[in-house]
């Protein structure tokens, strides 16, 4: 199987709220922060409930801002990608020959499936995002869950 695509920084904040649980966390922390900040301004403490407001804003976009820096910073981040796909292995590579990762599928660490990418772990801790839109149909969607599920197991 042969996919291509461009990764965004959505794929990697993505991957980022996938493998990282506190990243997950953030926003039910922002918004009860943020709550309890409106509660003080209502009550008459404006100071205090504005600085936890601002607060909470700061706390919900950073994982968002912070995966954007990394992506931006990244010097082979935005470039186009493809991957050969096979029983045993997932070669990733720029289109431009820059960079390349060599992947045995049983070697990984574990994957995930979100509604934007299949996430794949390595032993290192490293991640890949996968996105959705690098496969040329549903089928191969299909066949490449099949792969990753019948050597890794159910995703994390």
């Amino acid at each position: 199987m042969r996919l291509q695509w461009r990764p965004e920084p959505a794929d990697w904040a993505d991957a980022v709220r996938t493998m990282v649980p506190f990243t997950r966390w953030t926003p039910w922390f922002a918004a009860a922060l943020g709550a309890f900040s409106l509660v003080l301004v209502v009550i008459g403490q404006p100071v205090p409930g504005v600085f936890g407001v601002v607060c909470a804003v700061l706390i919900a976009a950073l994982p968002g801002v912070g995966a954007r820096v990394a992506f931006t910073r990244d010097p082979i981040a935005g470039r186009a990608v493809t991957a050969e796909v096979d029983e045993e292995r997932i070669r990733l590579m720029t289109v431009d020959g820059t960079a390349h990762s060599d992947l045995r599928v049983a070697d990984l660490a574990g994957w995930a499936e979100t509604e934007r990418n299949f996430v794949l772990r390595t032993a290192g801790g490293g991640v890949h995002p996968v996105p959705g839109r690098a496969f040329g149909s549903t089928e191969d969607i299909d066949a490449f869950r099949d792969l990753l599920s019948k050597a890794l197991g159910r995703p994390a």
